[in-house]
Formats: C-alpha cells, structure tokens, sequence
C-alpha cells in the first residue's frame, strides 16, 4: 500500500481521524461524540480522558476502514481546540470548576468566565498585547489562567502541567512535553519572533508565579509546527491506536490552523498553485476563524496577530474569527416556532436540518443566486457570543430585527436565509479591516462542515466580493493534521510542501452581478447599523448601572 498518514481532529463535540495518501485523498474516517458540561452561561468544560479516549476509538475505526496496516502509516498528526488541560505533576486530571469533579480538567476554548481577568490584563496595555491586536480575549490561556489563581488556587498550586489541547495530545502519543509554537503563540503570548516568554508581562497581570518558574509549566521547549516529538509514539499509544511505536508525531496545529494548513496553497485543476498570501483560510465550525498569512508583521486592531512561523514556515500569520457561527445558525433556527416540525421532516428525509432548509431555499428563490433575497426584511447580528473580530469584544450580543408572529415553514426558511447572510456580513466586516491594512486578497479558501453548502458559498461570495474556493476534500482540517505526520516523518519538507502536494481546490465561486452586490451592501448597512445600536445600548445601560 502506499504511503499513509493519520490526522487526528479534537473539535468542540467530537473527535475525529482521518487517513490519507500521499496525494491527500482520504481513504478512512472516523467521528466520537465527547461530552461537554456548560452551566450559568459562562462555564464549558471537558474531560481529557473523554477525549482521549475517543480519539483512541476514532483512530483504531479509520484505520479499519483504510485498510491500512500499521507499517504503511508514516507519520500521525494532532490539532485541537484552544482549550486548556490542567493536570497535576503526574499526569492526573484536575478539578478546573465549581463542580470539584477532576474528570472536569478542561477549560474549554468557548468557556467565558475569565472575562473579567480579560479586562484587566487588556487594561495594562502592555507592549505584549500588541500582538494579540490590542484587546486579549477570555478564550486565550492567560486570562483562563487567572482565574484558575484567583477562584481556584488549590487547583493552579497542584497543577504540574498547563497543556493546550492539541499539546495534550501528542504529550500522551509521545510523552514528550514539548509545545508547539502554534499555541503557544497564538493562545499563550509567547513571542516566536523572539522565541521568548516576557515575564514582565506575566508580573504586571498577576501571574508572576509562573514567571518565577520559568514557565516551566506551561512549556519551556518550543517545536516547530510538524517537528517530530520525542521518539514517536510511545508503546502504549502505538498499541492503543494499532500503530507501530516510534511511528513519528509532528508537533501540533490549533484546530483552525490546520483547516488553514490544508487549504491554503492548494493545487488547481490545471495544476497550478496559489500563493499563500493571496487568499484568505476560511474555517467555518462552532465558531469560525479567518486567517491571513503575510510576509512582514502586520497590525490589525481586534485581529489577533501578527504570529511569526505560527502557520507556514517564513510568514506571519493574522487571525481574525467569530466566536459564534455554527453556533450561532443552529441557535437561531432552533429558536422558531416551525423547527420541531423541520426537525422531524428532515429525519424522515435523511436530512440535517440545515440541508432541508436549504433545499427549501432554493425551491422558494428558483437558485441560490436569487436565495438571499428571501432575507430583505430580516436582519440579524449573530453575536451570540460577543464580536472577537474586529471589536474584540467578548461582552457584546446578537440583535434580530424584521421578526413577526409568523409561524410557517417559510418564515423559517427565511430566518435560515438570514442568519447565512448575517453570518457572512461578519465574515466581511474582518475581510474589510483586514483590507484597511493593505491586506487584498482575491480567493476565501473555505473549510469546515458548512463549506460544502452551496448557497452559504454563493452568499459568501456575492456579500464579499471575493471569490470562494472549496477544497477537493471534505475534511481539510484532518488533512492539515494529517500534513503534521508527513512533515514530522521526513516525507514532506514542511507545511507548504505538502499543501503543494496534498491540498487540492475542487471548484472556485465568483462574485454575482452588480445587482445582488448592490442587495447585499444595503444589507451590509443595516448590519452596521444595528451592531452600532447594540454598543450604543449596552453604554447607555451601564450609566444607569444596570447593563454589563
């Protein structure tokens, strides 16, 4: 058999792998649900063990279903979720929450509590901060970290280990404690470009603790992205996963970022490929991400960033995002009165929900071109969980304008046509700042579940005013994490060399008419509008001390 390598993917619910060739098709996946406890709004945790565990099964059922033998797997790769794992100095979970449960040792990316510690550490306005684009978010580390001082301090004094969750991972593959400048630089503030830590950071925001320690807890040896780890996988792991030990690990993508690393710089039909720097990476999941690589450092205020050698070996890299997407689609349909009703017709279907609203889109518009059109009278700012890009602000929240007391399956079709059309003016809202900084791509390389709509990709499009690229593959973050195991076992040089070689571009989408332009920069407006009504409401609450 050919070459193979395995991707694994840890995303908010579920764990999955994947199996792919030197050429990047996949031959075997496999998908495990993982729980998630959320309580009051704020707190989301998880369990490592959960995790592991299903990624153990996910990685033993893509192997069954490739065929593949262990010694036809070169090399294994692993990206998650920015969320944190606390453990003690032997390895064991800790309690990270209210509950004292230890299983509950995860701190998850879209967990809010560390808020208020957010504030304050932006409140410093140190020099660090320039690179997260001024304002630290409550879903990076540091915030979650003070916290856990603050309202946890038996839990931070036990704690042996602070992991991200893709570093957990490869730290139980491999046992090595190495983590990867991706997360470490794009969720802990440690500065690649000078490959240090600044512990007068750590002392102003109040966790001079760690700085004493040298960092040794949240890691002191720094991999590159896809570096091999340790000796490869441990015996335990191998035997777990059905692999061979030693099988090489490349350190660690963000989940996002290994969506990018496997679509940027994708082939073409005609077998071209793009320059990096002139697309934009598109990762639509829970919540969703937009990345931008760039040559030299540049600032975007609210755009996290600039990352050196974060992504693509030579490149910095910017990240902008929306802290709720699919989130925020499934929270906005599930609110109409007609869903039961759409949810029980689309199982007879054997549909998701969302394909038989769009199947209804279109057969209410005649074509996807003329689908966003359904929306005129309905406006939506889906901020559920406040603006990440580019207000960087965790605080603010959704409006809906246009809704009525109607009740049938159209009105519902039409809060669906919405809620892409609002998702997408957010996705243009980053595109727009980006471009204020003379960032001005012409391709959004999109990837994720929601991608492989058709009508999300022709609204994208027309409300951007760029052209969308699907990738050939359905799971291009598997494939970024598969990219990991064929850089780490010496297959591929690096990230770009195997996108070369295994991303490939499947169709491209231009931009519609003047006309549907035209419909969706007035939409664009009011989208504007009712976003700067929201802040505005927000400040005039809080001068009667009643608004957060």
């Amino acid at each position: 058999m050919a070459a193979l390598y395995v991707g694994v993917d840890v995303g908010t619910a579920s764990a999955r792998a994947g199996v792919f060739d030197g050429t990047g098709d996949l031959r075997g996946s496999a998908r495990r649900p993982i729980r998630i406890w959320q309580e009051d709004g704020f707190f989301a945790e998880q369990s490592s063990a959960d995790i592991w565990q299903a990624v153990v099964a996910c990685v033993r059922e893509a192997l069954r279903f490739a065929g593949a033998r262990p010694q036809d797997v070169r090399g294994i790769g692993f990206d998650a979720t920015c969320s944190l794992v606390v453990l003690d100095g032997h390895g064991r979970p800790l309690p990270v929450g209210p509950s004292d449960d230890p299983a509950r040792d995860i701190v998850m990316w879209m967990d809010h509590r560390a808020i208020p510690q957010a504030d304050r550490i932006t409140a410093t306005g140190h020099p660090v901060l320039r690179y997260v684009g001024g304002v630290i978010s409550p879903e990076m580390q540091t915030p979650k970290l003070l916290w856990l001082k603050e309202n946890r301090p038996e839990t931070f004094a036990a704690a042996g280990h602070f992991f991200d969750l893709s570093d957990y991972l490869t730290w139980r593959a491999t046992g090595s404690e190495a983590r990867s400048v991706c997360t470490l630089t794009c969720k802990w503030t440690y500065l690649a470009h000078q490959s240090r830590w600044d512990e007068d950071f750590f002392r102003r925001i109040g966790l001079e603790t760690l700085a004493d320690e040298g960092f040794a807890r949240m890691g002191t040896t720094v991999a590159e992205i896809g570096a091999p780890l340790a000796n490869g996988l441990t015996r335990e792991a191998a035997d777990a996963f059905g692999l061979s030990p030693g099988t090489p690990v490349g350190a660690s993508l963000i989940d996002a970022h290994a969506g990018a690393a496997g679509t940027l710089g994708g082939r073409r039909a005609e077998g071209t490929t793009a320059d990096p720097k002139s697309e934009l990476a598109l990762i639509m999941g829970t919540s969703s991400c937009v990345m931008a690589v760039t040559r030299e450092p540049v600032f975007v205020p609210g755009v996290w960033g600039p990352y050196d050698r974060a992504l693509l070996p030579g490149c910095w890299l910017l990240e902008g995002g929306q802290s709720a997407y699919g989130a925020a689609l499934d929270h906005l349909v599930a609110m109409h009165p007609a869903f039961p009703a759409a949810r029980e017709a689309a199982a007879g279907a054997g549909l998701s929900v969302l394909d038989l609203l769009e199947q209804r889109a279109l057969a209410l518009a005649g074509s996807p071109e003329a689908a966003a059109r359904l929306a005129s009278s309905i406006h939506i700012v889906p901020e559920f969980l406040g603006n990440r890009s580019p207000d960087a602000d965790p605080h603010a929240t959704a409006i809906l304008c246009g809704l009525s007391l109607e009740t049938t399956p159209e009105s519902l079709t039409r809060l669906f046509v919405a809620s892409l059309c609002a998702l997408s003016y957010g996705t243009r809202q980053i595109v727009e700042t980006f471009r204020e900084k003379g960032i001005d791509p012409g391709t959004i390389v999109v990837s994720g579940g929601a991608s492989r709509s058709r009508l999300l990709r022709r609204i994208l499009s027309d409300a951007t005013g760029l052209t969308v690229a699907l990738p050939r593959t359905a799971e291009p973050v598997l494939l970024g994490s598969a990219m990991l195991g064929a850089v780490a076992c010496g297959d591929r040089s690096d990230l770009s060399a195997a996108a070369a070689s295994m991303a490939r571009i499947e169709s491209e989408l231009e931009p519609g008419d003047e006309a549907i332009r035209a419909f969706h920069a007035r939409k664009y407006a009011v989208f504007l509008d009712l976003q700067a009504s929201e802040r505005r409401v927000r400040a005039m609450m809080r001068e009667t001390g009643a608004g957060r």
